[in-house]
Protein backbone atom coordinates (compact mmCIF):
# COMPACT_ATOMS: atom_id res chain seq x y z
CA UNK A 1 0.00 0.00 0.00
CA UNK A 2 0.99 3.44 -1.26
CA UNK A 3 1.87 5.81 1.98
CA UNK A 4 2.01 3.99 4.69
CA UNK A 5 6.26 4.23 5.54
CA UNK A 6 6.80 6.12 8.89
CA UNK A 7 2.79 7.17 9.56
CA UNK A 8 1.69 6.24 13.16
CA UNK A 9 -1.23 4.28 13.88
CA UNK A 10 -3.60 3.92 16.84
CA UNK A 11 -5.69 0.87 17.36
CA UNK A 12 -7.83 0.86 19.98
CA UNK A 13 -8.95 -2.59 21.41
CA UNK A 14 -5.68 -4.09 19.87
CA UNK A 15 -4.77 -6.17 23.05
CA UNK A 16 -6.00 -9.60 22.59
CA UNK A 17 -3.45 -12.09 20.11
CA UNK A 18 -6.26 -13.56 18.33
CA UNK A 19 -8.44 -9.99 17.79
CA UNK A 20 -9.05 -8.07 15.50
CA UNK A 21 -7.00 -5.17 16.53
CA UNK A 22 -3.63 -7.08 16.90
CA UNK A 23 -4.19 -8.30 13.22
CA UNK A 24 -4.87 -4.93 12.36
CA UNK A 25 -1.56 -3.73 13.23
CA UNK A 26 0.35 -6.74 12.29
CA UNK A 27 -0.67 -5.12 8.69
CA UNK A 28 -0.18 -1.67 9.44
CA UNK A 29 3.49 -2.51 10.93
CA UNK A 30 4.31 -4.69 7.81
CA UNK A 31 3.33 -1.90 5.71
CA UNK A 32 5.91 0.50 7.66
CA UNK A 33 4.00 1.76 10.63
CA UNK A 34 4.57 2.74 14.11
CA UNK A 35 1.82 1.57 16.26
CA UNK A 36 0.23 2.06 19.43
CA UNK A 37 -1.58 -0.73 21.10
CA UNK A 38 -4.42 -0.18 22.96
CA UNK A 39 -6.62 -1.86 25.42
CA UNK A 40 -8.79 -1.36 28.40
CA UNK A 41 -6.00 -2.57 30.38
CA UNK A 42 -5.32 -4.01 34.02
CA UNK A 43 -7.77 -7.32 35.09
CA UNK A 44 -9.51 -4.90 37.80
CA UNK A 45 -10.89 -3.06 34.79
CA UNK A 46 -12.54 -5.38 33.04
CA UNK A 47 -16.17 -5.00 31.76
CA UNK A 48 -16.72 -8.88 33.23
CA UNK A 49 -16.57 -11.36 30.00
CA UNK A 50 -13.31 -13.06 30.54
CA UNK A 51 -9.78 -11.80 29.97
CA UNK A 52 -10.04 -9.26 27.73
CA UNK A 53 -7.38 -7.31 27.05
CA UNK A 54 -5.80 -7.67 30.31
CA UNK A 55 -2.24 -5.93 30.64
CA UNK A 56 -0.36 -9.21 30.30
CA UNK A 57 -1.88 -10.22 26.62
CA UNK A 58 -1.33 -6.48 25.94
CA UNK A 59 2.09 -6.98 26.59
CA UNK A 60 2.63 -9.83 24.31
CA UNK A 61 1.06 -7.83 21.27
CA UNK A 62 3.80 -5.14 21.90
CA UNK A 63 6.44 -7.42 22.02
CA UNK A 64 5.52 -9.71 19.47
CA UNK A 65 5.41 -6.54 17.04
CA UNK A 66 8.82 -5.31 18.09
CA UNK A 67 10.19 -8.52 17.39
CA UNK A 68 8.79 -7.80 13.52
CA UNK A 69 10.84 -4.76 13.59
CA UNK A 70 8.33 -2.44 14.40
CA UNK A 71 8.27 1.05 16.60
CA UNK A 72 5.81 0.02 19.42
CA UNK A 73 3.94 2.07 22.11
CA UNK A 74 1.73 -0.11 24.31
CA UNK A 75 -0.92 2.12 25.97
CA UNK A 76 -3.69 1.42 28.44
CA UNK A 77 -7.18 3.11 27.37
CA UNK A 78 -11.05 2.58 28.55
CA UNK A 79 -12.45 4.21 25.42
CA UNK A 80 -15.18 5.40 27.56
CA UNK A 81 -13.60 7.92 29.75
CA UNK A 82 -12.76 11.27 28.09
CA UNK A 83 -9.47 11.53 29.92
CA UNK A 84 -8.11 8.04 29.25
CA UNK A 85 -8.68 8.86 25.45
CA UNK A 86 -6.83 12.15 26.00
CA UNK A 87 -4.06 10.87 27.29
CA UNK A 88 -3.70 7.88 24.95
CA UNK A 89 -3.77 10.33 21.83
CA UNK A 90 -1.04 12.84 23.70
CA UNK A 91 1.37 9.60 24.69
CA UNK A 92 0.80 8.76 21.23
CA UNK A 93 2.10 11.87 19.57
CA UNK A 94 4.59 12.78 22.53
CA UNK A 95 5.91 8.83 21.56
CA UNK A 96 5.85 9.53 18.20
CA UNK A 97 5.62 12.86 17.25
CA UNK A 98 2.45 12.53 14.96
CA UNK A 99 -0.88 10.58 14.75
CA UNK A 100 -1.98 9.66 11.48
CA UNK A 101 -4.77 7.01 11.82
CA UNK A 102 -6.95 6.02 14.35
CA UNK A 103 -8.80 3.11 13.81
CA UNK A 104 -11.79 2.22 16.29
CA UNK A 105 -11.83 -1.14 16.76
CA UNK A 106 -12.73 -1.47 20.27
CA UNK A 107 -15.67 -3.25 21.10
CA UNK A 108 -18.04 -5.42 23.34
CA UNK A 109 -20.89 -7.75 22.10
CA UNK A 110 -21.12 -10.62 24.34
CA UNK A 111 -24.13 -9.43 25.65
CA UNK A 112 -26.57 -11.62 24.39
CA UNK A 113 -30.02 -11.99 25.16
CA UNK A 114 -33.56 -10.87 24.03
CA UNK A 115 -34.23 -7.05 24.43
CA UNK A 116 -36.88 -7.40 26.66
CA UNK A 117 -34.47 -9.09 28.97
CA UNK A 118 -31.45 -6.85 28.55
CA UNK A 119 -31.07 -4.34 31.48
CA UNK A 120 -30.17 -0.12 31.44
CA UNK A 121 -26.88 -0.84 32.57
CA UNK A 122 -25.73 -3.57 29.57
CA UNK A 123 -27.48 -1.31 26.62
CA UNK A 124 -25.45 1.31 28.24
CA UNK A 125 -22.28 -0.12 28.50
CA UNK A 126 -22.37 -1.40 24.93
CA UNK A 127 -22.87 1.82 23.12
CA UNK A 128 -20.39 3.32 25.71
CA UNK A 129 -17.95 1.09 24.35
CA UNK A 130 -18.82 0.66 20.75
CA UNK A 131 -20.32 4.07 19.50
CA UNK A 132 -19.23 6.84 22.32
CA UNK A 133 -15.66 5.38 22.37
CA UNK A 134 -15.45 5.73 18.40
CA UNK A 135 -16.51 9.68 19.14
CA UNK A 136 -13.88 10.47 22.14
CA UNK A 137 -11.10 8.86 19.89
CA UNK A 138 -11.94 10.28 16.55
CA UNK A 139 -12.48 13.75 18.35
CA UNK A 140 -9.08 13.62 19.70
CA UNK A 141 -7.27 12.19 16.77
CA UNK A 142 -8.78 14.75 14.80
CA UNK A 143 -7.59 17.67 17.05
CA UNK A 144 -4.29 16.46 16.73
CA UNK A 145 -4.49 15.90 12.53
CA UNK A 146 -6.16 19.38 12.04
CA UNK A 147 -3.43 21.20 14.08
CA UNK A 148 -0.45 19.07 12.48
CA UNK A 149 -2.38 19.91 8.90
CA UNK A 150 -1.09 17.10 7.13
CA UNK A 151 -4.46 15.06 6.92
CA UNK A 152 -5.01 11.91 8.35
CA UNK A 153 -7.14 8.68 8.49
CA UNK A 154 -9.48 7.95 10.95
CA UNK A 155 -11.42 4.38 10.52
CA UNK A 156 -14.46 2.77 12.33
CA UNK A 157 -14.81 -1.10 12.86
CA UNK A 158 -18.46 -1.66 12.59
CA UNK A 159 -19.77 -4.83 11.28
CA UNK A 160 -22.44 -6.87 9.61
CA UNK A 161 -24.40 -5.64 12.34
CA UNK A 162 -24.18 -2.21 10.71
CA UNK A 163 -25.79 -2.44 7.75
CA UNK A 164 -28.29 -6.09 9.23
CA UNK A 165 -30.34 -6.80 12.09
CA UNK A 166 -29.70 -9.73 14.43
CA UNK A 167 -32.06 -11.31 16.95
CA UNK A 168 -30.40 -10.85 20.65
CA UNK A 169 -27.51 -8.12 19.67
CA UNK A 170 -30.10 -4.76 19.86
CA UNK A 171 -27.39 -2.57 21.75
CA UNK A 172 -24.78 -4.25 19.34
CA UNK A 173 -26.52 -3.74 16.12
CA UNK A 174 -27.73 -0.31 17.37
CA UNK A 175 -24.36 1.11 18.10
CA UNK A 176 -22.66 -0.61 14.94
CA UNK A 177 -25.58 1.28 12.67
CA UNK A 178 -24.59 4.63 14.95
CA UNK A 179 -21.21 3.79 14.19
CA UNK A 180 -21.82 4.16 10.37
CA UNK A 181 -24.10 7.44 11.38
CA UNK A 182 -20.89 9.00 12.74
CA UNK A 183 -18.87 8.21 9.98
CA UNK A 184 -20.46 9.80 7.21
CA UNK A 185 -21.14 12.94 9.83
CA UNK A 186 -17.90 13.51 10.76
CA UNK A 187 -16.08 12.35 7.12
CA UNK A 188 -18.45 15.75 6.16
CA UNK A 189 -16.46 17.83 8.65
CA UNK A 190 -13.29 16.67 8.36
CA UNK A 191 -13.34 16.23 4.55
CA UNK A 192 -11.45 20.13 4.03
CA UNK A 193 -8.55 19.07 6.51
CA UNK A 194 -7.36 16.34 4.13
CA UNK A 195 -8.94 13.61 6.83
CA UNK A 196 -10.98 10.56 5.42
CA UNK A 197 -13.42 8.53 7.86
CA UNK A 198 -15.00 5.52 6.70
CA UNK A 199 -15.87 2.52 8.12
CA UNK A 200 -15.34 -1.49 7.73
CA UNK A 201 -18.01 -3.81 8.15
CA UNK A 202 -16.75 -7.87 8.54
CA UNK A 203 -18.94 -10.56 8.64
CA UNK A 204 -18.78 -12.86 11.12
CA UNK A 205 -14.83 -13.51 12.49
CA UNK A 206 -14.38 -16.14 14.58
CA UNK A 207 -12.38 -14.60 17.21
CA UNK A 208 -12.56 -14.89 21.23
CA UNK A 209 -15.87 -13.15 21.12
CA UNK A 210 -17.15 -14.47 17.80
CA UNK A 211 -16.70 -18.15 19.24
CA UNK A 212 -19.16 -16.93 22.10
CA UNK A 213 -21.55 -15.77 19.64
CA UNK A 214 -21.12 -19.24 17.60
CA UNK A 215 -22.15 -21.05 20.76
CA UNK A 216 -24.77 -18.93 21.50
CA UNK A 217 -26.26 -18.85 18.34
CA UNK A 218 -25.86 -22.31 17.59
CA UNK A 219 -27.96 -23.74 21.24
CA UNK A 220 -30.78 -21.31 20.20
CA UNK A 221 -31.40 -22.68 16.78
CA UNK A 222 -30.88 -26.39 18.35
CA UNK A 223 -27.62 -26.80 16.51
CA UNK A 224 -24.38 -28.56 17.00
CA UNK A 225 -21.20 -25.44 16.84
CA UNK A 226 -20.22 -27.67 13.44
CA UNK A 227 -23.86 -27.47 12.31
CA UNK A 228 -23.99 -24.13 12.62
CA UNK A 229 -20.51 -23.12 10.94
CA UNK A 230 -21.25 -25.39 7.91
CA UNK A 231 -24.40 -23.78 7.59
CA UNK A 232 -22.54 -19.94 7.70
CA UNK A 233 -20.14 -21.25 5.02
CA UNK A 234 -22.86 -22.34 3.22
CA UNK A 235 -24.68 -18.71 2.45
CA UNK A 236 -21.70 -16.71 2.42
CA UNK A 237 -20.92 -17.02 -1.40
CA UNK A 238 -17.50 -16.84 -1.28
CA UNK A 239 -18.07 -19.84 0.86
CA UNK A 240 -16.40 -18.87 4.68
CA UNK A 241 -16.46 -16.67 6.90
CA UNK A 242 -14.17 -13.51 7.34
CA UNK A 243 -10.55 -13.70 9.11
CA UNK A 244 -8.72 -11.40 11.19
CA UNK A 245 -6.82 -10.68 8.23
CA UNK A 246 -9.18 -9.99 5.98
CA UNK A 247 -10.56 -6.77 7.68
CA UNK A 248 -6.58 -5.71 8.58
CA UNK A 249 -6.41 -6.17 4.30
CA UNK A 250 -9.28 -3.37 4.37
CA UNK A 251 -7.93 -1.05 6.96
CA UNK A 252 -4.30 -0.91 5.09
CA UNK A 253 -6.01 0.28 2.18
CA UNK A 254 -8.53 3.44 3.47
CA UNK A 255 -5.11 4.19 5.30
CA UNK A 256 -3.14 4.33 2.73
CA UNK A 257 -3.02 6.77 -0.10
CA UNK A 258 -4.46 4.41 -2.71
CA UNK A 259 -7.21 5.63 -0.55
CA UNK A 260 -7.14 9.36 -0.33
CA UNK A 261 -10.41 10.20 -2.26
CA UNK A 262 -12.56 7.29 -0.05
CA UNK A 263 -14.60 8.91 2.82
CA UNK A 264 -18.16 8.70 4.76
CA UNK A 265 -18.26 4.40 3.16
CA UNK A 266 -18.96 1.92 5.26
CA UNK A 267 -16.99 -1.08 3.01
CA UNK A 268 -18.43 -4.27 3.46
CA UNK A 269 -15.88 -7.59 4.10
CA UNK A 270 -18.26 -9.72 4.00
CA UNK A 271 -17.36 -12.71 1.00
CA UNK A 272 -20.66 -11.03 -0.36
CA UNK A 273 -22.77 -12.13 2.45
CA UNK A 274 -23.72 -8.27 2.83
CA UNK A 275 -24.18 -6.36 -0.20
CA UNK A 276 -25.91 -3.03 0.44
Amino acid sequence: MRGLKGKVAVCTGSGRLNGLGASILRRLAAEGCAVVVSDIGSPDRLLGAGNIGASDEMLQVGDELRASGARVLVQSCDVRKDADVQQLVDHTVAEFGRIDIMVNNAGVGYMLKPFTEATLEEWQLVLDVNLTGAFLCSKYAALHMIKAGEGGRIINIASQAAKSGFPHLAAYVASKHGMVGLTRSIAAELGPHAITVNAVCPNHVTTGLGAKQNAYYAKLRGQTAAEFMQAMHQRIPLGRPGVPEDTASAVAFLASSDAQYITGEAMNVSGGEETH
